[in-house]
């Protein structure tokens, strides 16, 4: 299966190229996702439907540039309606966000409608779009993919403080005299890109999930922008290549949707298993955390018993320590023995040793 990226040249190109728009659209989606406003991918890529109508009833062209340079266009338009439709109006961001996307989204389907019902037969393959068709993928394609992600990476890295700012704290990237409302129409140049290079593999309606998921997965595995960005575009193309190759071992599979189950795949991994955030590994550190008061509870009780009898070595009951550390007492007092901690006295008596009480002064003082 892995050897057949090198073999066979469709399937290393489609796997390529779905893994280029997962790179870019993972790690230029982390801003969307940092800045709580996750819609927008989805309007964005929703509004590029009729872009690309427009683009060929304008030109009569099918060419990838052509109908990608329609699509951003449009997306661009309609996030500037956004932005304006709630600096103008008492209309909040995801009432304007939902509104723009089912507008522009109604119009391209109209547009569609109206040119399949054309008797010429050039604009065949253009519902394509709406579901992406990545086995149309070519050379020059991800050429093109590779140059406009490139160029938005580049201009995301040139940018890279402004942006972090904008991202974090706006109100204190506008005290120090940065352009919020410039840095604002930037990112969401970049944020098209990303999408539009996209949509013929992935479609209009499956593209927002390249944009949201891998930074939403990736925030669970660092605290850091920088890394942030670098997970979410390993688990874009991760998700991309996996898909590719998975659509290719199996007849009238998708590629599109194979590579959104992929990414769906990897954010549940994330949720689930990713270090401190991670359900599982929360649920570990809760135990964990859980066990250790039990064990310092049973070693507190111990040294509070020994202060009482200074004479010497005293043995206390299992019975008087669950006072302290609960119905299994037992276990955690085989633990401290293991330790050090503690020592068996008898059948049923436990002695707290020097070490213990020092540990437990220890954990006295930094109380």
């Amino acid at each position: 299966m892995v050897t057949e990226l090198f073999t066979d040249y469709t399937l290393r190109t489609i796997a390529l190229g779905a893994a280029l728009i997962g790179i870019v659209s993972g790690s230029l989606g982390t801003y969307a996702v940092l800045r709580r406003q996750s819609l927008l991918g989805d309007t964005i890529s929703h509004a590029a439907l009729p872009g690309i109508a427009a683009a060929f009833v304008l030109t009569g062209s099918k060419a990838s540039i052509v109908l990608v340079a329609g699509a951003a266009a449009a997306g661009f338009a309609a996030t500037l309606c956004v932005f304006a439709i709630v600096r103008t109006t008492r209309v909040k961001l995801d009432a304007a966000l939902a509104l723009v996307l089912s507008v522009f989204f109604g119009a391209g389907l109209v547009l569609l409608t109206w040119i399949q019902s054309r008797p010429d037969a050039r604009q065949a393959g253009l519902d394509t779009y709406l579901f992406g068709q990545a086995a149309a993928l070519v050379q020059r394609d991800v050429v093109s993919i590779a140059a406009l992600g490139a160029a938005a990476l580049l201009v995301a890295l040139a940018f890279w403080k402004e942006l972090k700012l904008l991202s974090f704290d706006p109100d204190f990237a506008a005290t120090l005299g940065l352009r919020i409302r410039a840095l604002d129409v930037l990112l969401t140049g970049l944020l098209v890109v990303a999408i539009v290079i996209g949509l013929q593999a992935v479609g209009v309606v499956l593209m927002t999930a390249m944009v949201v998921p891998p930074p939403a997965a990736a925030r669970q595995w660092t605290d850091r922008l920088g890394a942030m960005m670098v997970i979410a575009a390993a688990i874009g193309a991760l998700a991309g290549i996996g898909g590719a190759v998975l659509s290719a071992q199996a007849e009238h599979l998708p590629t599109g949707p194979t590579i959104v189950v992929c990414l769906t795949a990897l954010v549940l991994v994330s949720i689930l298993f990713a270090p401190r955030r991670g359900l599982v590994a929360r649920r570990w550190l809760e135990r964990g955390r859980a066990r250790r008061l039990r064990l310092q509870a049973v070693l507190g009780g111990l040294e509070a018993l020994a202060r009482e009898h200074e004479g010497g070595a005293h043995g206390h009951s299992a019975a008087v320590l669950r006072l302290a550390g609960g119905a299994r007492v037992e276990e955690q007092l085989e633990e401290l023995r293991r330790r050090g901690l503690a020592e068996r006295l008898g059948e049923d008596e436990w002695a707290v040793t020097r070490a213990g009480r020092e540990e437990a002064q220890r954990l006295e003082d930094e109380r």
